[in-house]
């Protein structure tokens, strides 16, 4: 995988389960979908989809209509290529994929993070 995608996928994912909902509205970019139809496709739970959604829409990666329906919505042309080429290599290598989200952030976001931290003397 090249820089791009690892940091993309390091730094858009909190959870497998928000690759997997961005990559069913990938599926399908001009479907609206209701929450509990995300449930149903994923076989996953409320508490699971809503957090999913609500990581997916700060990252930019998807919109929420007025009625509540969301959809595949990447916020510029480049970000919807690493998508398709994040479907395409989650088609063909899950496992590293998966790894890299577990993992948690990149090294950038961890650095902005501990600039807030307090250090006891």
């Amino acid at each position: 995988m090249d820089r791009e995608l690892v940091e993309f996928i390091q730094d858009s994912f909190g959870s497998v389960w928000s690759l997997e909902i961005l990559l069913a509205l990938h599926r399908e970019p001009g479907r609206d979908w209701q929450p509990e139809q995300i449930i149903d496709e994923l076989r996953s739970s409320q508490a699971v989809v809503r957090k999913g959604l609500e990581e997916l829409l700060a990252a930019g990666l998807i919109l929420v209509e007025d009625s509540g329906s969301v959809r595949y919505g990447p916020s510029s042309p480049r970000q919807d290529e690493i998508i398709r080429q994040l479907a395409e290599t989650y088609r063909v290598k899950p496992g590293p994929v998966r790894r890299l989200i577990v993992q948690g952030p990149s090294e950038k976001l961890r650095t902005f993070s501990d600039a807030f931290r307090i250090i006891k003397d």
